[in-house]
């Protein structure tokens, strides 16, 4: 076993390595960019080196300074995480040229998977079934279009370098087939640097099952059963789970063999998922499943697959990797239970999804979910943690794993309930929707039951009554005693002749609220709301229960949702200057990727004005209303949350 390795990842996912390393004795060593010098991963491994700026491309994407690095702190070994340099060929010929291991599978291996086109040739030579499409090296425009046309609509543009729904399209008609192409390009050349793509037969009712495999150096290979990850939004997973329900024995015995046989086809050592689209549209049939790709590393899911088989994919990897056997044959893997993984996001759902960011003022987790239930939390932040814009917005993720499928899925339910965070627009009340939608509930799911449910699943109701009342409350402090010794502090509702009373306002959205507070005598409160709240009949509270004060706000937690009311200070001058319906602003950090309106140009309502790059995705603003630019941001402008990016001739708005 190794004395020492780098950690070339940072989260969540840098902690939980850490974590098996500890166990097996193993020293750490993290690496950060300037965003993450207080992150958690740094304070939790056993050395720390600084690799450089915040932006991914200047720290956790150099090969070379994190190879200086391990060699600078005597590491042996360098374990890629996910993502970053995970499945980069190149680093891992770096790696191995600098004497180093690479905790993860051979170059060759990664280079035969890495490219969708060419992993689907090699699959089919090796008898693994393979979704119609074209996966040739001709890219012209022309000829793309005429394979979609062949293949028959609707179908799926995708990028043949990367993954996680960037540089994909869903197509209906031959008319949008040029428009979604050039979205697809622009997107798979920004994220993974290769604009080339492959087009396939888009599934009706396509179930995304995927089966984790595991190779040794000697070549062993075993599958360690599959993971339904069918709950997606914007291609990208949301909720997974293992075992897939409804799995019958016989697709489970060919897809699982398919498996194996793909990876014992390049030779293949360490963690390894192959990604199979079934279709689900008559049931699950054995003959009705096709290789997607395969993911040559650990993936974000693996703790749903350790719940239900009792194993450390990372501590597999790590003997793996240093020269062992893998621990386990195929006979000595089984099924236990039924586990979901919950991905806890930085953003707000009801908003299409867009990535936020923010400070964790409140940040807690349950302790104990249901009897019977085991819980796993796997996060990389702490209360306090600001979520950078540079990086994928995960906070965390939930993990549940219950005798069955609807243990599992209820312990996840009150899992989600009783989490808050604060500080920061998180996706917990749409997770919690989902996990109780019908069709979820019943194992129905395919990848666009999201889509087809997204306007249920992501609808903010307003807050209560009670909610808002509880929220004055705590805006008023009312409720609040410094501790003391002093008897007489605990006559809270004591006033000569009449009960003490303080007036509260609230921001909730657009909304203000005003609260009249009143403190009675036996230590109770009441809140009397102005309209459009009942006033006539105030709220009587002891305490405002599930809430977490923060620099000028409070969040009231009701559920699985945070509300978060805006707590005006009442010395700050209200010199705000709102810009109105005459400007579009930025609802996020990012990269103005393309802009297609000029200044003097009359636009139309829904018209696209420019395309801005957040995260590696692209997201469309488009105008509000008719009207004429004034002013329209530049192409490859840099800009923050909140900065004007249209900007309307005042007297064309209407």
């Amino acid at each position: 076993m190794f004395a020492k390795i780098l950690i070339a990842n940072r989260g969540e996912i840098a902690c939980r390595v850490i974590r098996t390393a500890r166990k097996l004795s193993v020293r750490t060593v993290a690496v950060y960019s300037d965003a993450d010098a207080g992150a958690l991963h740094v304070e939790m491994a056993d050395e720390a080196i600084h690799i450089g700026p915040s932006l991914a491309g200047e720290s956790y994407l150099r090969g070379d300074k994190i190879i200086a690095a391990a060699l600078a702190a005597g590491a042996e070994a360098i374990h890629p995480g996910y993502g970053f340099l995970s499945e980069n060929p190149d680093f891992v010929d770096q790696v191995t040229a600098a004497e180093l291991i690479f905790i993860g599978p051979s170059a060759a291996s990664i280079r035969a998977m890495g490219l969708k086109d060419a992993a689907k040739r090699l699959m089919e030579k090796a008898g693994v079934p393979v979704v119609p499409g074209y996966h040739g090296e001709a890219q012209e425009i022309v000829l793309l279009a005429s394979k979609a046309r062949e293949i028959g609509y609707p179908v799926l543009i995708k990028a043949r370098a990367g993954g996680g729904g960037k540089g994909m399209r869903r197509v209906e008609h031959p008319d949008d087939f040029s428009e979604a192409l050039s979205g697809a390009r622009r997107e798979a050349k920004a994220a993974f640097g290769d604009d080339r793509v492959l087009v396939e037969k888009y599934i009706d009712k396509p179930r995304h099952i995927e089966v984790q495999v595991f190779g040794d150096n000697v070549g062993n290979v075993v599958h360690l059963y599959e993971r339904d990850c069918s709950a997606q939004r914007r291609h990208q997973k949301v909720i997974e789970e293992a075992p897939a329900p409804g799995m019958t024995p016989a697709l489970r015995k060919a897809m699982t063999e398919a498996a194996v046989k793909a990876a014992k086809a390049i030779s293949y050592s360490g963690a390894g998922t192959i990604e199979f689209i079934v279709d689900a549209s008559q049931g699950l049939k054995a003959d009705r499943f096709w290789f997607m790709e395969m993911n040559t590393r650990l993936q974000v899911e693996h703790p749903v697959t350790e719940m239900v088989t009792g194993t450390d994919l990372v501590e597999w990897q790590l003997r793996v990797a240093s020269g062992e056997k893998l621990p386990k044959t195929q006979s000595e893997i089984a099924l236990s239970g039924h586990a979901f993984e919950a991905r806890i996001y930085a953003e707000d759902a009801a908003k299409g999804f867009l990535p936020a960011t923010g400070t964790l003022h409140h940040l807690k987790f349950p302790d104990i979910v249901a009897e019977g239930a085991s819980m796993r939390i796997e996060t990389g932040v702490r209360a306090g943690d600001a979520i950078p814009p540079f990086y994928d917005p995960m906070i965390a993720k939930l993990v549940l794993h219950g005798k069955d499928r609807p243990a599992a899925l209820e312990a996840l339910g009150t899992a989600l309930s009783q989490t808050e965070i604060a500080g920061s627009t998180v996706n917990t009340a749409f997770l919690a929707a989902l996990a109780a939608d019908a069709d979820f509930s019943a194992g129905d799911v395919d990848t666009g039951l999201i889509g087809r449910h997204q306007q249920a699943l992501t609808a903010v109701p307003s807050p209560s009554s009670e909610t808002v009342a509880a929220a004055a409350l705590a805006a008023s402090s009312a409720g609040a005693r410094a501790p003391t010794d002093d008897p007489w502090s605990s006559l809270a509702g004591y006033a000569h002749f009449h009960a003490t009373a303080r007036r509260a306002r609230l921001r909730y959205g657009e909304e203000d609220i005003l609260a009249l507070v009143s403190v009675r005598p036996d230590g109770r409160f009441q809140v009397a709301l102005d309209a459009p709240y009942d006033g006539a009949n105030p709220h009587d509270l002891r305490a405002a229960p599930r809430l977490a004060r923060w620099p000028g706000h409070v969040t009231v937690f009701e559920g699985a949702a945070g509300y978060s009311f805006v707590v005006p200070d009442p010395l700050a001058r209200a010199d705000e200057i709102a810009a109105g319906s005459d400007s579009l602003r930025a609802p996020m950090p990012g990269l103005v990727k393309l802009v297609r309106a000029a200044r003097g140009e009359a636009v139309i309502k829904g018209q696209p004005l420019l395309i801005l790059e957040a995260m590696k995705m692209e997201h469309t603003i488009s105008a509000t209303h008719d009207g004429t630019i004034a002013e329209i941001a530049a192409e490859g402008a840099q800009v923050t949350d909140g900065t004007v990016l249209v900007r309307f001739a005042e007297e064309t708005h209407g």
